[in-house]
């Protein structure tokens, strides 16, 4: 019975720490109202400003994902602060 409540507890306590750690992802870019973003038209031209080639621009956890070909030539996927239009994270397509 000892055993099953320390198994128990420490679930709760690493389901805890997920979820935090995911609730710090999300914010990456800010919760600013959507009134203060970029247009999706301004996102794209910050994108193509830096040397990609944009195919699809969508609105996915309070980040722009840019969808887009690199100088490289290779597929990938940007998440863009709406309002600054920093890059907060990207992931090449394999």
């Amino acid at each position: 019975m000892r055993k099953l409540l320390l198994v128990l507890g420490a679930s709760a306590v690493l389901a805890g720490a997920t979820g935090a750690y995911a609730s710090e992802n999300e914010g990456s870019c800010g919760n600013a109202p959507r009134d203060q973003w970029m247009s999706t038209d301004a996102a794209k031209a910050k994108a193509v400003s830096m040397g990609y080639e944009v195919r699809r621009v969508k609105i996915e956890g309070g980040c722009y994902e840019i969808y887009a070909i690199g100088k490289d030539g290779k597929r990938t996927e940007l998440n863009m602060n709406p309002v600054s239009g920093a890059i907060v994270a990207s992931k090449d397509d394999d």
